[in-house]
């Protein structure tokens, strides 16, 4: 997709205009071309096999299933631009290359400002600390360009990085429950960002991260005005 392309999609969908930039990474929706480069990388592997980090296996399967996987998940994402109902399914690059998936959700954010993050990296690209930095600029772009009040991520017992990751961003542990997944059994943990805590942060986590077309998906979204928080501490 050419820049024009884009510019005119953004004219009508403003979430295409929506870039999250620092350093060498950046979070963008994807085009379709972008898109088969997302599902081709997921196809080459997002997880041990031995491992089940989402609730519903879409990474298993033949290498068509899981791009098929992805690309149905992406294009419904895209169509979920309601105020009782978004998504943001970013596509995470690196250099210019993808490298994985970001994504921010809420439902009723206009009364509640509350939203959860989740995401995946392509196999390849673990352990170089980018999970953490794009989990970072996706609570950037919750707090600073879309006024929420609080985020939530969840990530199994079994998941460590993912545990990590919120506990090294300063999330509160917020309760565990038993779940099921892919037939058995599994605690899921449950962490909380109240803004009260990203205000807080301490200034290794004051990144400089730049926020390009927020205000037309706030309005798009129907987040005219900041609400008061209800913030009820840290807990």
């Amino acid at each position: 997709m050419t820049g024009t392309s884009r510019d005119a999609l953004s004219a009508v969908l403003p979430t295409f205009g929506l870039r999250v930039r620092w350093d060498d990474l950046e979070l963008r929706l994807p085009d379709d071309v972008e898109l088969l480069a997302l599902a081709s990388l997921a196809a080459d592997g997002v997880h041990n096999p031995e491992v089940a980090p989402f609730s519903w296996p879409w990474t298993r399967g033949t290498d068509e299933e899981v791009k098929r996987n992805v690309l149905a998940h992406q294009w419904k994402n895209r169509s979920r631009t309601a105020a009782d109902d978004w998504a943001l399914s970013l596509a995470v690059f690196r250099d210019g290359e993808i490298v994985g998936e970001q994504q921010i959700s809420a439902k009723n954010f206009q009364v509640t400002r509350s939203g959860s993050t989740g995401s995946w990296l392509g196999l390849r690209h673990h352990g170089q600390g980018i999970g953490t930095r794009m989990r970072l600029m996706a609570l950037h772009l919750a707090f600073e360009g879309l006024s929420a009040a609080e985020m939530v991520s969840e990530a199994y017992d079994d998941n460590p990085a993912s545990n990590a990751v919120s506990r090294r961003l300063g999330y509160t542990a917020n309760g565990s429950r038993v779940t099921a997944r892919e037939g058995r059994s599994v605690f899921e943990n449950s962490y909380r960002m109240s803004r009260a805590l990203w205000d807080a942060r301490p200034d290794h986590l004051r990144a400089e991260i730049a926020l390009d077309g927020a205000p037309s998906v706030r309005q798009l979204f129907g987040i005219d005005q900041p609400k008061q928080s209800t913030d009820r501490g840290n807990a």
